[in-house]
């Protein structure tokens, strides 16, 4: 898939209502400072097109990328760390669900995990949530350049075993920095639209 256009079409938060598009959906999902921001930007070849935030949480909304008119990137909220009272939280979940349940064109869910630490039991909640959805998340491990290439099978291991996987569970190493991985995604982004 070679990234032509993107653009921010569609931003909803708590009150908004999803829209209906007729185009598929992949969405990316993931604690709040796992890098989701970075990914997407790297993915379409753009700096700040989803903006990146040392402060965790900014991503507060479902954000909707139209790419080449061909496919949306849906960035949810990031869960974990975001510095927000339990009641916004909770918003954030029945946020998330809902769109879940209710996007028709949602074809994959891409769960993203840091590969420096064995998943935390946010991620691994998050991960049973999807499944219970009725998807089979595709996971992400991010930030690969933080870690040696000696440690790299090691971590997956972590993250498939921490996790508890389901057999045959993609993990796809990926680094912002340096772009590894992202051809790979890219590709099984066009394969799973195309179905």
């Amino acid at each position: 898939m070679i990234v032509k256009t993107v653009e921010l079409e569609t931003v909803c938060g708590i009150t908004s209502t999803l829209p209906k598009n007729n185009l598929p959906e992949v969405a990316f999902a993931g604690k709040s400072n796992v890098g989701k921001s970075s990914l997407i930007n790297g993915l379409v070849n753009r700096k700040s097109l989803a903006r990146t935030s040392s402060q965790p949480g900014k991503t507060q909304t479902i954000n909707f990328y139209n790419v080449n008119k061909e496919v949306y990137f849906v960035d949810l909220p990031g869960y974990g760390y975001a510095n927000v009272s339990k009641s916004v939280k909770e918003k954030w979940g029945d946020m998330i669900e809902n769109y879940l349940h209710s996007s028709h064109q949602l074809r994959a869910v891409f769960l993203l995990i840091d590969i420096r630490h064995a998943p935390s039991a946010n991620d691994i909640t998050m991960y049973q949530w999807i499944l219970a959805n009725g998807f089979k998340p595709i996971i992400i491990a991010t930030k690969l350049d933080k870690i040696k290439r000696s440690q790299i099978q090691k971590n997956l291991k972590l993250i498939r075993v921490g996790l508890d996987v389901v057999p045959g569970t993609k993990i796809l190493p990926f680094s912002a920095q340096t772009k590894q991985g992202k051809e790979e995604i890219l590709t099984l982004i066009e394969e799973i639209t195309r179905e």
